[in-house]
């Protein structure tokens, strides 16, 4: 594992540009290469352009930096997903089937494959969601994650290629503000209470989500691609938890540090997605077979996020 030479797509966004840091720690900067669509507007060389419906380009990029992991984050997600379909269809499942066929044919080891915990539907279980439960999303990045996952587990089966994947809650950090996301308001609405202002919830105050701080999503994405094969039972998607919460929940905890801090809830079109997800998850699998455990709650994340946007 040394020696291991990492690309990473959507290196840019919210978990790219903070996996990409670590992953450089340990295996160091020039065996990491970021890429993406967009120019980073801050410092995360080496970095490539990188289109990756384009599948001649990835293939380069692989031989260019004898590459032999990838982790692919470039997805369109939930909500900006809603508003062309078929784009969210061909970035986040026809691009990955080009990836999965280059990976194989080209030599890749290991490949990290991000779900979510939008594969969950009508008829999920709402309440300590299980590993194996019917999956019904209502949106079409929901069923692209689910068949990305069914896509994942035939490749590891049909050619053996080593394929880990985590379903991630919301992520929620200090390092950027996330675009697209149902759950996005657990990043803003620290924004608009160190910035004074009252914060317009685009969710009601009684939507309960899983939720993850960063660190727990980054620490939780190495650990399993750093498993021992024989560790890893599943080769769909494991479950991931750390936190439920509500709007109410946070914006409480919130006020504890900014007592005059105000929110006023305005639902939108993703009150109606959110509602389709699960509010807590069970991921008793992930944490017998690769030891995951979390560290960060809502307190302890709450008082850090604060601390680091203060800074």
């Amino acid at each position: 594992m040394e020696q291991a030479k990492i690309l990473i797509t959507g290196a840019n966004g919210q978990l790219g540009r903070v996996l990409a840091k670590e992953l450089r720690k340990k295996y160091g900067q020039a065996n990491v290469l970021a890429t993406d669509i967009r120019k980073p507007d801050f410092d995360n060389s080496p970095f490539e352009f990188l289109d990756i419906t384009n599948k001649k380009r990835v293939i380069e990029l692989i031989h260019d930096y004898k590459i032999t992991q990838i982790y692919h984050l470039a997805a369109m997600l939930s909500a900006n997903g809603e508003w062309d379909p078929k784009k969210t269809w061909d970035v986040n499942l026809n691009a990955l089937l080009k990836l999965l066929s280059v990976s194989r044919d080209n030599g890749i080891e290991r490949f990290f494959f991000p779900s979510t915990i939008a594969v969950f539907g009508s008829t999920t279980p709402k309440e300590h969601t299980q590993q194996h439960v019917p999956l019904m999303p209502e949106t079409v990045y929901g069923m692209s994650k689910v068949t990305g996952e069914l896509w994942c587990n035939y490749f590891f089966q049909r050619y053996n290629l080593d394929i880990r994947s985590l379903r991630y809650p919301g992520i929620i950090g200090y390092q950027s503000i996330p675009e697209g996301g149902t759950t996005d308001y657990a990043v803003e609405i620290f924004h608009a209470a160190i910035k004074g202002e009252t914060y317009k919830c685009f969710l009601d105050k009684d939507t309960k989500l899983p939720m993850m701080y960063i660190f727990d999503a980054i620490r939780a994405t190495i650990e399993i691609m750093e498993a021992p094969s024989d560790k890893i039972s599943l080769r769909t998607s494991y479950n991931l938890a750390a936190m439920s919460f509500t709007p109410a929940e946070i914006y409480e905890e919130i006020k504890k540090h900014f007592p005059n801090f105000a929110i006023q809830y305005e639902p939108d079109f993703r009150q109606k997605i959110a509602e389709s997800w699960s509010a807590s998850i069970d991921d008793r699998l992930a944490r017998s077979d690769w030891n995951w455990n979390h560290a960060y709650d809502l307190p302890k994340m709450v008082t850090e996020m604060i601390t680091k946007l203060n800074v």
